[in-house]
């Protein structure tokens, strides 16, 4: 018998059946059953709202106690799950460059009391300017970018935060085990332009860059507009002493103290109007002893890197567009850079498209899960089906509904390609073993109460510095907000 391996070993269909038998492989535990719970969550038609439901695949062909016990009680190897797809050809730039976007998405459980390892959440609610703190497990999520207007990206890693972490260290261990393996998989050689690192506000850039220093990298991430950078000491200082570490500031604020920009470029874009870039050469933040340098041991460093302000005409939404800055860990960018360098900042935002995809059509959050190990698996396992959308998305049909528009294959949404994905598995088969016979334990018997009542855990958040005894709300403060200058 000739098999799709034969014919096709290096096309879409080998790709995809080669990784298929890599993501068997890794599953060590209940493998037949991850593998066939991953395939019911890429052949149903309609979004995933529970797990019973996949039970009722045709692809599953095992009962809902197997789904629920595998989940609970398998095995994934990770690691070899992650080489996996850090194999899989990782999309690139329009100048060739590997693009990676890191962010945080909350899978929230408010009322799971019995669920350890819950963090408080933010989320934002439906009013202007409104926030709320949920409790939940946040997960870091590293994807590579696409080049254009597109809803696919590339997730490479995901990784749940637990309580204590630091931010900035667990996402610098993330990224370089992400950037190490594509690298060990020749993603990335020698000679290769350096892969870029495009973060929100939330991220500290230039404490990152430190911790990546030694990998082909750079960071391009978001600032706060308060914030306060530091000019390169003058050369030559006046008088006698000990010479300054730094120079003028530039202040965010106060286009005063901004000088001429050492780059600046005009776009005309469709969505956002005239797109005006300025860049500011050799900037710095002004470290100091604490938050995440107070482990520091020696002079704190100076980390330089260039700014850069986009500022736009209109905003798809309508609403008032605000200055975005930017800060890029090279010292020096060209014309070229700065306009490339606003760009890949705006295609970081395709990764909402990944979470709402992965949230609202594969239901990685719907599971009610209580252990946070069993949510790590079903997490990977909804990457795995996501990746496997991804290599499958020239090679489905296009079952286009009677309102939609007609799309040439490679401009296929996610939806879209899951919906033909039942009729490509047949062709890239199934390494998943036929299920044996079997009969359902016994289970508590009748009239027999549970005397081990589950345990109960709480939420995880900062302690409160607010009295006991105090049930006023604060005054709202009538300064100004300090500078941030670390």
């Amino acid at each position: 018998m000739i098999s799709v391996h034969d014919v096709d070993p290096g096309g879409t269909l080998g790709r995809l059946a080669g990784f298929r038998r890599e993501f068997h492989r890794s599953l060590t535990a209940r493998s037949d059953a991850l593998f066939e719970l991953t395939d019911a969550l890429l052949c149903g038609d309609a979004p995933v709202r529970s797990l019973v439901e996949l039970s009722l695949a045709g692809e599953h062909r095992r009962g809902h106690g197997s789904l629920y016990a595998a989940l609970n009680r398998g095995r994934i190897d990770v690691e070899a799950l992650k080489t996996a797809v850090a194999g899989v050809p990782v999309p690139r730039a329009a100048d060739g460059r590997i693009v990676l976007a890191v962010d945080v998405t909350c899978w929230l459980r408010p009322e799971a009391h019995t669920s350890p390892q819950r963090m408080l959440c933010h989320t934002y609610g439906r009013g202007k300017d409104t926030h709320m703190m949920i409790p939940g497990w946040p997960y870091s999520l590293v994807t590579a970018l696409e080049t254009g207007r597109s809803s696919w990206t590339a997730p490479l890693d995901v990784r749940r935060l637990g309580p204590g972490d630091d931010a900035a260290t667990v996402t610098a261990a993330q990224l370089r085990e992400v950037v190490q393996r594509l690298i060990t998989a020749g993603q990335w050689q020698p000679g290769d332009k350096d892969i870029w690192i495009v973060a929100d506000a939330g991220y500290d850039g230039p404490r990152l860059a430190f911790l990546l220093a030694d990998l082909p990298v750079a960071m391009l991430v978001r600032m706060r507009s308060d914030r306060v950078l530091r000019r390169r000491a003058p050369s030559q200082p006046a008088g006698n002493g000990r010479p300054p570490r730094h120079g003028g500031e530039f202040i965010f604020g106060d286009p005063a103290s901004w000088g001429e920009p050492d780059a600046a470029t005009i776009t005309d874009t469709r969505l956002y109007g005239m797109a005006t870039a300025r860049s500011w050469n050799r900037l710095h933040p002004r470290l100091t002893h604490r938050t995440a340098w107070t482990t520091h041991i020696g002079v704190l460093p100076i980390i330089e890197g260039t700014v850069v302000l986009l500022t736009v005409d209109r905003l798809p939404s309508g609403a008032t567009a605000k200055p975005v800055w930017l800060w890029w860990s090279h010292p020096q960018a060209s014309a070229t850079d700065t306009d490339l360098l606003w760009q890949a900042f705006l295609r970081r935002f395709d990764i909402e498209h990944t979470f709402r995809m992965l949230k609202q059509t594969l239901g990685w959050t719907s599971p009610k899960l209580r252990n946070p190990a069993a949510a790590d698996r079903w997490t990977w396992l909804v990457l795995a089906a996501y990746t496997q959308l991804r290599l499958a998305r020239t090679a489905v049909a296009d079952l286009r509904r009677p309102w939609e528009r007609p799309a040439p294959p490679e401009r296929l949404t996610p939806a879209r390609v899951r919906r033909g994905f039942r009729h490509l598995r047949g062709k890239a088969g199934t390494p998943a073993a036929a299920p044996k016979p079997s009969q359902p334990g016994p289970g508590r018997p009748p009239g027999r109460r549970n005397t081990h009542p589950t345990t109960r855990h709480d939420v995880h958040t900062v302690t409160s510095t607010k009295p006991a005894n105090s049930n006023k709300k604060p005054k709202k403060s009538t300064t100004p907000r300090p500078r941030r200058t670390g």
